[in-house]
């Protein structure tokens, strides 16, 4: 299993566009053209990179094809490998995997109310983080958590956050566990996988992809 991040860099985000836009669907070229904010824009398409990137030098795979499921999840076609990109603030994330596969990143952000949230969380869970030293920390650990594990499950937002609580990076959800890891990226982050098989963290390997050394 290989998770791939990268930090978004403005001076390099012309190049960027030029180098790698023109590679992907006229689609997905649109819906980076189509971001006011440059940010915004170098986030999605650094996801892109980075999957291709880890493709070809991981698994061997220099083309491919994303499909959509039902619940708008993205797979590879014709293919057995998994993948789910993330990204927050100035990092991307890219996981690619043998098993399905579910990450997330959240920003740390101090100036959220996370009182707004309290309906996305179960009973317990809004209990620990009312009473919490650290209630922003204990917030972002929790919503990474579902984030990811929602994604792994693949129905999205039609398997609602409150429905299900994480303890002890596990959780049971309609009759299946999934299990969960920390990646510690970032003092700054929460990044959390995700799958419904045991992760073994020391198999895991985390890379930096530096955006001005991409080929």
């Amino acid at each position: 299993m290989i998770v791939l991040y990268a930090y978004i860099a403005q001076s390099q985000h012309q190049h960027l566009i030029d180098k790698y836009g023109d590679l992907f669907t006229d689609r997905f070229k649109a819906k980076i053209l189509k971001y006011k904010r440059w940010q915004d824009a170098q986030l999605s398409l650094l996801g892109r990179v980075l999957l291709t990137y880890g493709l070809n030098q991981y698994y061997q795979i220099s083309e491919f094809e994303i499909g959509y499921s039902a619940a708008n999840k993205p797979f590879l076609i014709n293919e057995h490998i998994h993948f789910n990109i993330s990204h927050a603030k100035n990092i991307v994330v890219c996981c690619i995997a043998d098993l399905s596969i579910g990450i997330d990143i959240e920003y740390i952000d101090y100036h959220l109310d996370v009182a707004n949230f309290s309906a996305q969380m179960t009973e317990n869970e809004c209990f620990q983080i009312n009473n919490s030293k650290d209630k922003h920390h204990d917030f972002f650990t929790i919503w990474t958590q579902k984030e990811a594990l929602i994604k792994a499950d693949g129905r999205g937002f039609l398997l609602p956050p409150a429905s299900f609580e994480i303890v002890d990076n596990q959780a049971r959800v309609d009759h299946k566990q999934f299990y969960l890891t920390e990646m510690n990226i970032h003092t700054h982050y929460k990044c959390y996988l995700c799958s419904d098989k045991p992760i073994v963290q020391k198999e895991v390997q985390l890379v930096h992809i530096d955006v001005d050394m991409l080929p």
